[in-house]
């Protein structure tokens, strides 16, 4: 489950959903004309938004990044818009990777800053002049807004999690869709799926019956080297922690305990007080995620932070010429927006 989810967003649906299905239907109601009535300001440059239908992690950062790299083999100059969870810029801010903490400017923006450009800030069509007059970014790749962006997308990319799929299927606050999957799917380009499982069949064939096309991806560590043998406590601030401590007995580590923590966490001194503690104690290494990591640059000591590991992962496409794909007919669309005028 989500860790800052209700359990039962992710479980078939009970008393509780229907409880709340009223208000259920009037957040669908509302968010479904908020997304038909929206106005979206042109932006000078081509769009690229990676999405998702839930609330919750589906790692649309990762996705984000494969597909950066694929526009600079192209030879364009990708730039990423974020609003930054959890950030503290009233202006739009270009992140700085190494100076910057995850307080001011969130923890995914800092990873997107090691790849290329980021502009962090509500108002997205701000960061994208941003990132066009000042730093002459030519291609934007919006991380999330893909349901309250109020620029013009041309290509939307939507990331489902093959595991957990749209949960119970219900609009919050009794599930965790942030509209109904039929008004979210006329904004679509195209739907990626990541990872294992069937919890994401259902909707996969409702998006090919409405004639979008359907992709297919999965993440795997950027190294493996180093964890085969090794036993950890892992720990874990993302959406789907229990996805991250698969992944590192899939690279090779023992999971001997493990931690969640809510989603975008910020650690307290006690709480990393404790965890180096149990792990001496116990006599394990210390490893967690590069989006944890991010958060702790300016809030943990620089011992925690020798002893701690973090495992990266990159997604890796099924089919090699996809993210060439998504980027040929995310720079169609705008060709064909700017020839419309």
């Amino acid at each position: 489950m989500a860790s800052e989810a209700p359990p039962f967003w992710w479980e078939e649906p009970d008393w509780k959903v229907l409880a709340l299905s009223p208000l259920s239907a009037v957040y669908a109601l509302v968010a479904g004309r908020g997304m038909r009535r929206a106005r979206r300001e042109k932006i000078e440059a081509p769009v690229l938004c990676i999405g998702n239908f839930t609330v919750g992690g589906t790692g649309k950062t990762p996705v984000a990044i494969a597909l950066a790299q694929q526009a600079k083999r192209m030879q364009l100059k990708p730039g990423f818009l974020s609003r930054g969870h959890g950030g503290s810029f009233a202006e739009p801010h270009v992140v700085d990777a190494y100076h910057d903490a995850a307080k001011h400017v969130g923890d995914e923006p800092l990873l997107l800053a090691e790849h290329a450009p980021v502009a962090v800030t509500p108002n997205r069509a701000a960061g994208a002049r941003l990132l066009i007059e000042k730093h002459g970014c030519d291609f934007l790749i919006m991380d999330d807004g893909f349901q309250s962006a109020h620029i013009h997308i041309d290509y939307a990319l939507i990331v489902v999690d093959a595991r957990y799929g749209v949960g119970n299927g219900r609009v919050i606050p009794g599930g965790p869709l942030r509209a109904k999957i039929v008004d979210q799917l006329v904004f679509t380009s195209g739907l990626l799926k990541i990872g294992e499982g069937t919890a994401a069949d259902a909707v996969v064939r409702q998006a090919a019956r409405a004639g979008r096309p359907i992709f297919e991806a999965h993440t795997e560590p950027s190294s493996k080297t180093g964890l085969a043998g090794k036993r950890f406590l892992a720990f874990a601030g993302i959406g789907h922690p229990d996805k991250f401590f698969d992944t590192v007995r899939a690279a090779g580590g023992e999971v001997v305990l493990s931690k969640p923590f809510p989603d975008h966490h910020f650690y307290a001194e006690d709480e990393l007080a404790e965890l180096a503690a149990t792990a001496h104690a116990e006599g394990l290494g210390l490893i967690t995620t590069a989006k944890d990591a991010a958060r702790l640059r300016h809030g943990a000591s620089k011992d925690f932070l020798d002893r701690l590991e973090v495992l990266e992962i990159d997604t890796v496409f099924e089919l090699d010429h996809v993210p060439e794909r998504i980027i040929e007919e995310t720079l169609d669309a705008w060709r064909q927006r700017k020839l419309r005028g």
